[in-house]
């Protein structure tokens, strides 16, 4: 099988792995327990409490048999036509996930970046003095972040920097809370600087809990790399080490790291729900948490199937550039 045929049998692949996410995602929120039109009107006084739920279900299309439901929803997420949210003034959907999509981006993207770099930074060095201090020292600093929670990490950055550690005029070091100052900076640059430093505590808990993982993989492949024949040859014709390291050794060691990489950046657009929650950033993973809490099902949909959608596309993407980056992958 050729190159056309392998990609022709993922993208049907693909095409199936997203009918099933689509699938379980219409499905997993409907199980949860009460419903969106109940815990919406809770707060209101009404004595027609029951009619009321019972138009806010008519409109929303809730009162419809299931297997209709499912149609419509299907055919709705096809042509990414998400509706209106349950929520906010019934603002549509594609509005409310544009408003906060270019945060979330932000603070990924920059905690994704700060993640691989570090990783694979710190795995070749580990690797290079396998079994010394800086080895032991780098993967027990590495595993030590890797198993601290999230929102731990990011409390305690909240009490260093944002209390304990001040400037001079009473202010911590680094915002904690927000994406912007309010009221926010008028000229362009000050607005830019303004948000990067509000992005700094949350990038750097996001990159120190994942960049284990990279260096991990990243040391213990090239370890295993180390030891090839070809490695072995390239030392004794006398190829100085860091050639070795660095153009021989690495540029193989790094290729297992490429659907990681992808997988990293498929799920961007998901954000990270318990960071941007711990520092009230205006992005999509802090919505997620509200709209669940809130059984917000069209918001939720949505997310949840477009994360499914960019996490398909870029494991497809990191399949086809196996091709291009190892002669040897074959397409059987």
């Amino acid at each position: 099988m050729g190159l056309r045929e392998f990609i022709i049998r993922r993208i049907i692949n693909s095409f199936i792995l997203i009918f099933g996410a689509i699938t379980f995602n219409f499905f997993v929120f409907r199980l949860m327990p009460g419903d969106p039109a109940s815990i919406l009107i809770s707060g209101n006084l009404a004595a027609n409490q029951a009619e009321l739920a019972a138009t806010l279900r008519a409109l929303w299309g809730l009162d419809q048999p299931l297997h209709i439901q499912f149609g419509v929803y299907v055919v709705n997420m096809f042509t990414f036509n998400f509706g209106n949210s349950f929520t906010e003034g019934f603002r549509p959907v594609i509005e409310s996930i544009s408003a906060r999509l270019p945060n979330t981006l932000l603070l990924m993207g920059t905690a994704a970046i700060l993640t691989i770099i570090i990783g694979v930074i710190t795995g070749v060095a580990a690797a290079a003095k396998r079994g010394g201090k800086f080895d032991m020292g780098t993967v027990t600093t590495a595993l030590a972040f890797y198993s601290i929670p999230t929102f731990w990490l990011g409390m305690v950055f909240i009490l260093v920097f944002g209390f304990y550690l001040r400037l001079p005029n009473g202010q911590g070091i680094f915002p904690y809370s927000g994406t912007v100052s309010a009221p926010a900076p008028e000229d362009p640059l000050l607005y830019a600087m303004d948000v990067g430093h509000h992005l700094v505590l949350p990038s750097i808990t996001l990159a120190l809990v994942s960049y284990g993982g990279y260096m991990l993989v990243m040391r213990n492949n090239l370890i295993d790399v180390l030891t090839e024949d070809y490695i072995v040859t390239a030392r004794a014709k006398g190829v100085d080490e860091r050639t070795v390291l660095y153009k021989h050794a690495m540029r193989n060691a790094i290729l297992p790291l490429v659907t990681m990489i992808a997988f990293t950046f498929g799920g961007l657009i998901g954000g990270a729900t318990l960071t941007e929650t711990v520092f009230n950033w205006y992005g999509l993973g802090s919505y997620i948490f509200a709209c669940v809490m809130q059984q917000n099902y069209p918001v939720l949909q949505a997310i949840f199937y477009i994360l499914a959608l960019t996490t398909i596309i870029a494991n497809f993407i990191a399949d086809i550039m196996y091709g291009f980056l190892d002669p040897r992958v074959r397409y059987d």
